[in-house]
């Protein structure tokens, strides 16, 4: 899908005063998911964001009213959450600090933005990798990355590998009954990981937190009803069934 973007837009504006007033002190009490909050906290201080995938705007409007960014952009691709997002800046008074997009991916971003860090949350693992990967042209190569994806992390790690972004912070939450992964990255030079560390995490694997080991418990459980699922199913693709073997082997492995 094509970019939309406006033409000849002013430079999002830096973040100069306190949030002050009646509005202002319910601002500075919004709380987030703890989701988002996770995420939050990886976002440098600072940092001039572009949330992509903003929805309500939620995640900039929590840092700019904190003080703890300089500025941001909110890029939706669907008409109504960008709506959504234009109303609830409005509300809250920051249309100077914060710039609402209409546009596809990272088409939101423009060089004047001078953007230092980028959130993509709520999305499938690929879906972040493709929003990047078509999205190459806007990116400096400066910015921190703070991922978020719903699932697929494997090829999101396997595209930040290739080029050139070392995992920096990883981390496994569960909210409302779903494991969520926060994967935040800078691009440094060539890394290497293995085919485990794509899967699991690498820093995950040497963190082994609580929350990681209970979810690959969990997905242990999982693959191993799939592989009984398999023995009384008819013509399962013997590739299939070798990769959740093989799947099967490394969570028991690292559980081990």
């Amino acid at each position: 899908m094509p970019g939309i973007a406006r033409q000849n837009r002013p430079p999002i504006r830096p973040w100069l005063a306190d949030v002050r007033g009646e509005k202002g002190q319910q601002l500075k009490q919004q709380t987030l998911s703890m989701r988002l909050a996770r995420v939050a906290a990886h976002v440098p201080a600072g940092a001039r964001l572009a949330d992509i995938g903003s929805d309500h705007g939620y995640l900039p409007l929590a840092l700019i009213s904190r003080g703890a960014i300089f500025a941001a952009v909110a890029g939706e691709v669907a008409l109504t959450p960008f709506r959504s997002a234009q109303r609830a800046v409005r509300e809250s008074g920051m249309e100077q600090q914060i710039d609402v997009r209409l546009a596809n991916g990272l088409a939101a971003i423009e060089p004047a933005d001078g953007i230092t860090a980028i959130s993509l949350c709520g999305m499938g693992g690929e879906t972040i990798r493709d929003i990047l990967d078509s999205g190459q042209a806007r990116l400096s190569g400066e910015e921190r990355l703070i991922l978020q994806p719903n699932g697929g992390e494997q090829p999101l790690r396997q595209w930040l590998m290739e080029h050139d972004y070392q995992i920096l912070a990883e981390e496994v939450l569960r909210e409302n009954r779903f494991d969520y992964e926060i994967i935040v990255a800078e691009r440094v030079g060539p890394v290497q990981y293995s085919a485990q560390e794509l899967y699991f995490g690498p820093l995950q694997m040497q963190a082994r937190s609580p929350a990681f080991l209970a979810k690959w418990q969990r997905l242990l459980r999982l693959k191993q009803r799939t592989l009984a699922n398999f023995t009384q199913a008819q013509a399962v693709p013997e590739d299939k069934v070798q990769e959740v073997v093989r799947q099967t082997q490394w969570i028991s492995e690292l559980l081990a």
